[in-house]
C-alpha cells in the first residue's frame, strides 16, 4: 500500500458516520474523563423519531440546553411549521443550500474536526441519518478587554494595548493599516495547544529574501507547544546565546503598524499581549514610540540621554574599579581623597563590594518584580534604602560604591526596551572581572569583543549592528538624531530612486 492509498484509508476512517449511536460514541472515547464536555439528546420528524445530539464544552460556550436547540432548530427551518414536520431531508438540504440567520455555522465531515471545534467553544449538531455536523459558533469565555499597556506607557500618543485575543490585535492593526498590502499568514504551533499564530507584513515594504528567510526558519515551530511569541524566538533568532535581543516585543498597535511600514515583520500568537517585531537592529533597542510623537528637539536629546545611560549601565562599575586599583592618578586629587576617606576600615576590595552590592541590588529588583504590585515598589524601595544604610553603617560597603550601583541601576532603567536592559546587566559582572584583572587594559579588552560580537551578530540574516556597522549614510539619518518627517520622507524617496537606478542598470 502507497503512502496515498495510506493517508485515503486513514480519512475514510476519520470521516463521520450516519449513525447517531456510533458518532456520539466514537466521540465520547475522545472525550473520555472529560466531565465538561456535556452530551445533550432532541428528537424531531413525525412522532419524534428523528434523533438528533448536541455536544459543547460548558466552560467554553453558552449554556444551552434541548429545548432551546429544539426551538433554535424552528428557527432555522421555518417553513417545516413544527418539530414533527422536520425531515432530515430538510435539514440536509437547509445546510447545505442555505445559509442561517439564526447563527453562523459550518458544516464538519471528520471527527478530528469536531474535536478541534469543540475545544474552540462551538456547540456540535449531530443528526441521525446524515454524515455531517453542524458546527454553531457559541463561545462565551470573557477576555479581557482594550486598556492602556503599562510596560510601553507614553505621555503624548494613542494608549490603546493589544490584548490576549488574536482576532483583536489584527483588528486593533487593521484598523491603522487600512490596505490590501497588509498580509497575515495564520500557522499553528504544538500538538496539544494548537496554538494559533501568524506573520503579518507589508507587501511592497518587506525585504522579499528576509521574509523567505524567516518562513524557513519557522518550519520546526509548529511541533513546538507554544504558549507565547517568545516560544517561537529561538526558531528566528541567529543566536540564542548571544545577550542582545535580536528582535522587539511590542504591546502597542501603533508601534507593530510603525514596523510594518518600515518593512518589518511582526509575529502575533494567540493567547499573549505582544507582537514580535523583525529583524530589528541595535540602534532601534534605543528608540521609543513616544520619539515620534513628540517635536524632534526635544527627542534627539532623549535619544542622546538613553545613549549616555547605556554606558553609565555598562561601564560605571568596572570603569570605577579600574581607576581605583590600577589607575588613581587619572582621578582629580579631591575627588581620591574623598574616596580614601570614604573607604577607611572597609575589609574588601572595591571589586568584591561592587559585587556584593551589585548582587543585592538585582535581588531587590527581581523580588520587586515577583512580588504583588501594591507591595512589590514598597519592598524594594524600603529594601535599597535600609540595606544601602545599614551597609555604610556596618562598615560593608562605602557610600561612593552605594551611588555608584544606584546610578547603574537607574540608567538600566531608563532602557526603553527590557531586553536591552537585561543585557546590560548580563555584561555588566565580566566587565567589572576584566576592570579588576587588567585595569583600563582589561575594560579595552571588554569594549573591542562587545563590539566585535555586535559586528558579527545577524538578524535574520540581515547585519545586527546596521547600519553604524557596515556604514549606511542614508539610515543613520534616524539613528541617534529625531529626523523631522519630511526629511525622513525625502531621504527615503531619494533611497528608492537609486534603488530603482540600480535594478535598472542590472
Amino acid at each position: 500500500m502507497n503512502f496515498e492509498e495510506h493517508t485515503k484509508q486513514q480519512n475514510n476512517a476519520d470521516r463521520i458516520s450516519v449513525d447517531l449511536k456510533t458518532s456520539e460514541q466514537h466521540i465520547k472515547e475522545i472525550f473520555a474523563n472529560c466531565q465538561d464536555i456535556i452530551y445533550e439528546r432532541f428528537h424531531f420528524g413525525p412522532s419524534y423519531e428523528g434523533s438528533a445530539a448536541m455536544i459543547y464544552c460548558a466552560p467554553l460556550t453558552q449554556e444551552m440546553d434541548g429545548g432551546q436547540l429544539n426551538s433554535a432548530l424552528q428557527d432555522l427551518v421555518p417553513e417545516s411549521g413544527d418539530m414533527e414536520s422536520i425531515q432530515i431531508e430538510n435539514i440536509r438540504e437547509f445546510f447545505e443550500r442555505r445559509s442561517s440567520a439564526f447563527q453562523s455555522y459550518e458544516l464538519l465531515t471528520a471527527y478530528n474536526e469536531i474535536t478541534e471545534a469543540v475545544l474552540d467553544g462551538y456547540a456540535i449538531l449531530i443528526f441521525d441519518g446524515w454524515d455531517k455536523v453542524v458546527s454553531l459558533d457559541a463561545g462565551s469565555v470573557e477576555r479581557r478587554q482594550v486598556e492602556e499597556p503599562t510596560s510601553e506607557a507614553v505621555v503624548n500618543g494613542p494608549r490603546e494595548g493589544m490584548v490576549e485575543q488574536l482576532d483583536k490585535n489584527i483588528a486593533l492593526i487593521r484598523l491603522r493599516l487600512r490596505t490590501p498590502d497588509l498580509k497575515i499568514e495564520m500557522y499553528q504551533a504544538g500538538t496539544l495547544t494548537k496554538t494559533r499564530f501568524l506573520v503579518g507584513y507589508v507587501d511592497g515594504k518587506v525585504d522579499p529574501s528576509v521574509l523567505a528567510e524567516l518562513k524557513k526558519r519557522l518550519e520546526g515551530a509548529d511541533k513546538v507547544d507554544a504558549l507565547d511569541t517568545n516560544y517561537i524566538r529561538e526558531f528566528v533568532e541567529d543566536s540564542v546565546y548571544s545577550p542582545f535581543s535580536q528582535y522587539r516585543v511590542t504591546e502597542r498597535p501603533d508601534v507593530a503598524v510603525g514596523s510594518l511600514l518600515e518593512g518589518k515583520i511582526i509575529l502575533m500568537a494567540d493567547g499573549t499581549t505582544s507582537a514580535m517585531i523583525c529583524p530589528t537592529f541595535f540602534t532601534e533597542l534605543f528608540q521609543s514610540a513616544e520619539d515620534y510623537y513628540q517635536r524632534p528637539v526635544i527627542s534627539t536629546l532623549i535619544r542622546f540621554l538613553r545613549i549616555a545611560a547605556f554606558f553609565i549601565a555598562l561601564t560605571l562599575p568596572s570603569l570605577y574599579i579600574a581607576l581605583s586599583n590600577f589607575h588613581p592618578e587619572l582621578i582629580p586629587t579631591t575627588l581620591l581623597l574623598k574616596i580614601l576617606d570614604t573607604r577607611e576600615g572597609i575589609p574588601f576590595p572595591a571589586f568584591i563590594e561592587a559585587v556584593i552590592m551589585q548582587f543585592f541590588f538585582e535581588l531587590l529588583r527581581e523580588a520587586g518584580i515577583r512580588l504583588p504590585r501594591p507591595i512589590g515598589s514598597a519592598v524594594s524601595i524600603v529594601g535599597c534604602l535600609i540595606i544601602g544604610e545599614a551597609s555604610i553603617r556596618a562598615g560593608i560597603a562605602s557610600p561612593i560604591m552605594i551611588i555608584i550601583i544606584s546610578l547603574t541601576g537607574m540608567a538600566s532603567f531608563s532602557m526603553p526596551q527590557y531586553e536591552l536592559a537585561i543585557a546590560l546587566r548580563i555584561l555588566l559582572f565580566p566587565l567589572m572581572v576584566l576592570a579588576f584583572m587588567w585595569g583600563g587594559f582589561g575594560l579595552m579588552i571588554g569594549y573591542i569583543l562587545i563590539f566585535l560580537h555586535l559586528a558579527t551578530l545577524r538578524t535574520l540574516g540581515k547585519p545586527f549592528f546596521s547600519p553604524i556597522a557596515p556604514m549606511r549614510m542614508m539610515q543613520m539619518l534616524d539613528v541617534f538624531v529625531r529626523v523631522p518627517t519630511k526629511l525622513r520622507m525625502r531621504a527615503a524617496a531619494k533611497a528608492k530612486r537609486a534603488a530603482d537606478l540600480n535594478t535598472a542598470k542590472e
